[in-house]
């Protein structure tokens, strides 16, 4: 079992940066894909982005392309999500979860951390 553990949201200028956390416990972390989703006040939770197991593949969603990196130190059982040029539109509740492989459908994700709140200001 993994218990993942996200840090780093806050409030935010539109056009400047975060960096989120999510940290596992459990020595199998290595076994785990990662994903990124994000949930604002009454929408469906969606795909941010994606790592593999060794951080060799990642995947986006086409809002956050070019602006959002997802990076995994597997020595520390962290996933970074750098975010910049951020947008009111990234506001949300940002959720790390993992999984056996990268994948952008929630329900394939077995594990999931408590989120942590995003907020960017006009």
């Amino acid at each position: 079992q993994v218990q993942l553990v996200e840090s780093g949201g806050g409030l935010v200028q539109a056009g400047g940066s975060l960096r989120l956390s999510c940290a596992a416990s459990g020595r199998t972390f290595s076994s785990y894909a990662i994903g990124w989703f994000r949930q604002a006040p009454g929408k469906e939770r969606d795909f941010v982005a994606a790592i593999s197991r060794s951080g060799g593949f990642t995947n986006y969603a086409d809002s956050v392309k070019g602006r959002f990196t997802i990076s995994r130190d597997n020595a520390e059982n962290t996933v970074y999500l750098q975010m910049n040029s951020l947008k009111p539109e990234d506001t949300a509740v940002y959720y790390c979860a993992a999984g056996r492989t990268i994948n952008t459908l929630s329900g394939l994700y077995d594990y999931w951390g408590q989120g942590t709140q995003v907020t960017v200001s006009a």
